[in-house]
């Protein structure tokens, strides 16, 4: 087992004051590793970052085109979203076609990341909901797969029809039998792989185009939905959208854990990161370090240098420092 790579610095005063550790590996379409830093095949869970995966049933059961959903629900279905209104009002009427209400879900209530979004609520003396859950969108396609399958109203058991299809394209996708799950955050199932494995997944995401079998439409669909649609992935002001909106075509997703995923459709291939400390701040930095090594990612571009060079400001905003990726990042790219 190789020992996670020093990816990430905190820079003040000229000194390296934090450092962060990690993995991470690239694929190609065939599944191959293209390059990997630390342990290739470390267990994980991808958390957020699998949601496109989760979501391969829903279209793939005809359950979406049944429901006539749109490319700006699906994006919302692989989204780990701020909470805003441009999240929960899609939401909201998502729930309302299907003939469901709030009570439905079982993500569980969040706070919105979106501070108009809380503030609101503060002045209104209301409580979040399910709604506003990050995960709301994915578990509306849940929901939605599960009146198309006819299951109960538990659709996030583990032994539920609707995660048993989850677990079938996970393993598919990541070519991989799953040695488990743990619980996510908003209660569903989240299914462990490899490293390579949740890099494998991306890189079929990156390569599949339509026409070319349900799995490979389905892909296709997400994929294009996610990048047409970045602010409902995630939000203004998230990695996640400022990254895509920065580049052409390439999909991206962060999950919790400091866990960060691409897809590359004109390289055809795809990414998995790790960080060990499990900070975001440094899975951030890493898949833009990656991103920009891989030649689809301008260094120069503001969304680029707000990652590669993130300023520390003190309370003041006067320049403090600043984290940036360590040189395994930054060297050795063709």
């Amino acid at each position: 087992m190789s020992q996670p790579v020093p990816m990430v610095d905190v820079i003040r005063g000229g000194f390296v004051e934090s450092r962060h550790a990690g993995h991470a590996v690239v694929c190609d379409a065939s599944g191959g590793v293209v390059r990997s830093w630390g342990d290739p095949d470390l267990t994980i869970f991808p958390r957020s970052s699998c949601k496109m995966i989760q979501a391969l049933p829903l279209i793939e059961s005809g359950a979406a085109e049944a429901a006539g959903l749109t490319s700006r629900q699906l994006a919302l279905s692989c989204a780990s979203h701020n909470g805003a209104a441009i999240h929960t009002g899609p939401v909201t009427e998502w729930l309302s076609a299907l003939g469901l209400t709030e009570s439905d879900l079982r993500c569980g209530p969040q706070e919105p990341a979106d501070i108009p979004a809380r503030d609101g609520l503060i002045r209104a003396g209301e409580s979040p909901c399910q709604i506003h859950n990050n995960c709301s969108g994915k578990h509306s396609g849940f929901l939605t797969l599960n009146r198309h399958l006819g299951g109960g109203p538990e659709y996030h058991e583990p032994d539920h029809p609707v995660q048993k299809a989850v677990l079938e394209a996970f393993e598919e996708a990541t070519g991989e039998t799953s040695p488990g799950y743990g619980i996510d955050g908003c209660s569903a199932p989240n299914f462990a792989t490899s490293l390579t494995g949740l890099a494998r997944a991306m890189a079929r995401f990156a390569a599949a185009r339509e026409g070319r079998g349900t799995r490979e439409s389905a892909m296709t669909r997400l994929r294009e939905a996610m990048v047409a649609h970045p602010e409902l992935v995630a939000g203004e002001g998230r990695a996640c959208t400022a990254l895509m909106r920065a580049m052409q075509g390439v999909a991206v997703k962060t999950g919790a854990e400091a866990v960060f995923v691409a897809m590359l459709p004109e390289q055809g291939l795809g990414v998995a990161v790790k960080i060990v400390d499990g900070a975001t701040r440094a899975s951030e930095t890493a898949i833009a370090a990656i991103l920009t090594g891989l030649g689809v990612l301008d260094p120069e571009h503001p969304a680029a240098q707000a990652l590669l060079a993130t300023p520390i400001l003190s309370r003041r905003g006067f320049s403090a420092g600043r984290i940036q990726p360590t040189e395994a990042l930054t060297t050795g790219w063709s």
